[in-house]
Formats: C-alpha cells, structure tokens, sequence
C-alpha cells in the first residue's frame, strides 16, 4: 500500500495512541513518544512495524504518540492511519482480516 498524503488516526486520552503517517523518503522512519518507552518501546515498535509490514508499507514516515495502548489499540491505529492516507475509505478489512 502505498501512503499519499498526511494522514492522523487516534487521540491523545489515555489508553490510546495517536499515530501520524506520511509519505516516506524510500524507508520505515519510526519515531515514538511514550511515558513508558523504556518499559514496552520495543513492543510497540514490533507492534507498528509488523501492522506496517502486513499492510505492505515500506515507505513512510510514522510517528507514535503513545498514552498507554494496548497492541491492539497501537495495530488499529496505524491500520486507521495508513488507509486515511492511502485514501482508501471503502472495503476496509476490519475484524481480523489484517494478521
């Protein structure tokens, strides 16, 4: 899937996580900010970039604002975002069919 354009998915509140794609310069930029990265950093990155590698994006430029999500929240998310800025807003495979 390729990102077009800017594109948000999530909040601020606790428990979520908002999460910012944009079109990439040829790779995966990742970039996190989360009280407790130090803790579960390197879970929500498997997170994002394996939500990411199942989407087939490799180009982009993706930053976490992480409040205490869940990996389910954190997949949503992304999921949200990337298709926001794909422009895809019909057929959306929700429910599990992303693995």
């Amino acid at each position: 899937m390729k990102i077009l354009k800017p594109a948000i998915a999530g909040t601020l509140e606790s428990s979520d996580c908002q999460v910012t794609v944009e079109p990439g310069e040829g790779t995966v930029e990742f970039e996190l900010y989360s009280s407790v990265v130090n803790q579960f950093g390197n879970q929500i990155r498997r997170v994002v970039l394996s939500t990411l590698e199942n989407l087939g994006v490799d180009n982009v430029k993706i930053a976490v604002v992480d409040k205490g999500a869940l990996d389910c929240t954190i997949k949503a998310r992304v999921e949200g975002a990337v298709y926001r800025s794909a422009g895809q807003t019909e057929n959306l495979p929700w429910g599990g069919a992303i693995r």
